[in-house]
Parts: structure tokens; C-alpha cells; sequence
């Protein structure tokens, strides 16, 4: 199933707009007014994106503390989310999420966690509301290899494998931890071969190619609508800066300096420029547009978060439940 040339451009687009986002997150951190501890998602844009791009609106999205590419991806409020990492009111969680809990039920986007898994059984929740409600609607839950570490994953796989539910989720295969690598982790196996053996349907691909990312999501997203059954897409990545925050952490030597330049080698955005300008799909004019107007927009949207006042005391109540006596 093969995307369409005029929507190269446009997938492109959304993900260079993810990386230019980080990059201005990453520069402006150390400034101090973004208080919250933030995880980027430079080097993986193309799997939001991609997978993304294979959603209609009312497809259900999940995400994980490196939330700000599948907030993006889904259709989030650029303007929104930043102030919601500055913590003021204008955000799209009231300031009170910051960059690791973001919600948007405007496009859908269900939440992010930073606990380990902990979007996995909810993203089965509303899959099963969609069930039982005769709904159209597929949910998407985003993870890391971690997660397969989390005994919930397996009880999850188990659980939508019997109920047939409308679910896919995509697991971002970016070899670590935090700062341990996979091997010291899991027993040396294909992570896929876990979900087939729970009956999911499977697929991998390479997380870096934006092209196979969506064609892989649209075979993914057809068959759930088609036969109902759950789905599990593994995609190839790498993550370039640290865990948490913006900076290298090369220093650490828990990952040897020759594998971090090479996968820079194969940057998604890079990739998929070259093959739009050798495809004569865009021109370096069209990209030197793109570049300026999304740095245009960033800017209008740090300004729209700058300028949103913080929550008030007062309004730290606005959710509680407490009875006056």
C-alpha cells in the first residue's frame, strides 16, 4: 500500500516540524522557565508520523514520557503543549501535566505517562469501550522495548488476543533502557515473536524510513478495521541525546561513541529529504520554506507561552472531589 507522492511532502513536513520542536526545546531549556524534567524525541520522528498518518480523528492515541512527537503527529496544539511544559495555564493540560502527562481529547490523544507501560492497559480500555459500543474507532498505544519488561504488557497481549480488540501497538525499538542496552535486559529473542505467540498479527520494520513506517501502519490500521484482530508493529530507531533533558550524554560510555554516529548516519529527516529531492518531489527552495515556517511558528508559540499567566492557588482545587462539612 503505497503512499502517495503528494503526501511525501506532507509527512516530511510534520516530521521535520517534530525535529525543529525538540531542537528549540532542547535550546531553550537551559534558560530555566521550562521547570519540568523532559524527554526528546530526536532521531525516532518517523514512527509518530508515520504511524500517525495511517489514523483517522477519532483513532485513540497513547504515548509515553517521550511524548512530544505522537502529541504532534495526532494533530496536538503546537501552542498548547508548549505552554503546557512552561506550566501555565494555556496548556493543554492546565500546566499542571507538564511535558511527561500530556492530553489533548480535542484530537483524541489519550495521555502520556512516564511510568513504564502504564498507558498499555488503558489504551486496552478504550479499545474495548470501541468494541462494545460498535464503534469505528482503533487505538494506538506507543511504548519502548522496555516495556516488555512489565508483566502488565504480557497480560495485555493475552487479553486483546481474546476479545479480538481494535488495538495496535507500536513498540519503538531503540535498543535501551534508560542506560542499560537490550541485551543486558532480555534474553537474546525477537520481541515480535512474543506478541505472535499471543495471536497478535506482527510486523517490523526500519523506524527511520518514514515511507515504511506508514506503509507498514496502513496494512496494520486495515487489517484491525477489517478482521478485528490486534496488532503489533516493531520499529528499528535510536534515540541521539540523553534519557532525560537535552544534552549529549556521551560522557557516560554506556554506549560506545562508533553507534551513536551511525545511526546519526541514518537520520529520518535526512533520509527522507534526500529521497524527496532525488525523487524531484520537492525542491531545496520548498525545503528552505518549509525550515522557515515552522521556525516561524515555534517562535509564535514560545511567545503564546511566555505570555500565558501560571495556574492560580485556587484553581489547584478545580478538580477535587473534597465535601465542605
Amino acid at each position: 500500500m503505497p503512499i502517495q507522492i503528494s503526501e511525501q511532502a506532507k509527512l516530511y513536513y510534520e516530521m521535520l516540524r517534530i525535529r525543529l520542536v525538540e531542537e528549540v526545546l532542547a535550546e531553550r531549556y537551559s534558560q530555566e522557565e521550562m521547570r519540568c524534567p523532559m524527554h526528546l524525541c530526536i532521531g525516532q520522528e518517523a514512527v509518530p508520523v508515520g504511524v500517525c498518518s495511517a489514523l483517522t480523528n477519532s483513532d485513540m492515541v497513547f504515548g509515553n514520557h517521550r511524548a512530544h512527537g505522537y502529541y504532534l503527529a495526532k494533530g496536538g496544539n503546537l501552542n498548547k503543549m508548549i505552554a503546557e511544559i512552561y506550566g501555565k495555564t494555556d496548556g493543554c493540560c492546565g500546566g499542571r501535566g507538564g511535558s511527561m502527562h500530556l492530553i489533548d481529547l480535542d484530537v483524541n490523544f489519550m495521555g502520556s505517562t512516564p511510568i513504564v507501560a502504564g498507558t498499555v492497559p488503558l489504551g486496552l480500555g478504550t479499545a474495548l469501550a470501541s468494541k462494545l459500543r460498535g464503534k469505528d474507532q482503533i487505538t494506538v498505544v506507543f511504548f519502548g522495548d522496555g516495556c516488555f519488561e512489565e508483566g502488565v504488557v504480557h497480560e495485555s497481549f493475552n487479553y486483546a488476543a481474546l476479545m479480538g480488540l481494535p488495538v495496535i501497538f507500536v513498540c519503538e525499538n531503540n535498543e535501551y533502557s534508560v542506560y542499560t542496552h537490550l541485551k543486558s535486559r532480555q534474553p537474546d529473542r525477537p520481541m515480535n515473536k512474543i506478541a505472535e505467540a499471543h495471536g497478535w498479527e506482527v510486523a517490523t520494520g526500519n523506524g527511520n524510513d518514514l515511507k515504511q513506517v506508514a506503509e507498514i501502519s496502513l496494512q496494520a490500521v486495515s487489517r484491525v478495521r477489517t478482521n478485528g484482530c490486534p496488532q503489533f508493529l516493531e520499529f528499528d530507531t535510536y534515540r541521539w541525546i540523553e534519557h532525560c533533558g537535552p544534552n549529549d550524554d556521551d560522557h557516560l560510555n554506556y554506549r560506545p561513541p562508533d553507534q551513536v554516529a551511525s545511526w546519526k548516519k541514518k537520520c529520518p529527516v535526512k533520509h527522507m529529504e534526500t529521497q524527496l529531492l532525488s525523487d524531484k518531489i520537492i525542491t531545496q527552495k520548498d525545503l528552505d520554506s518549509y525550515r522557515q515556517s515552522i521556525m516561524d511558528e515555534i517562535e509564535l508559540s514560545f511567545k503564546f507561552a511566555q505570555a500565558s499567566p501560571f495556574p492560580s492557588p485556587e484553581s489547584l482545587y478545580q478538580f477535587s472531589n473534597t465535601v465542605s462539612s
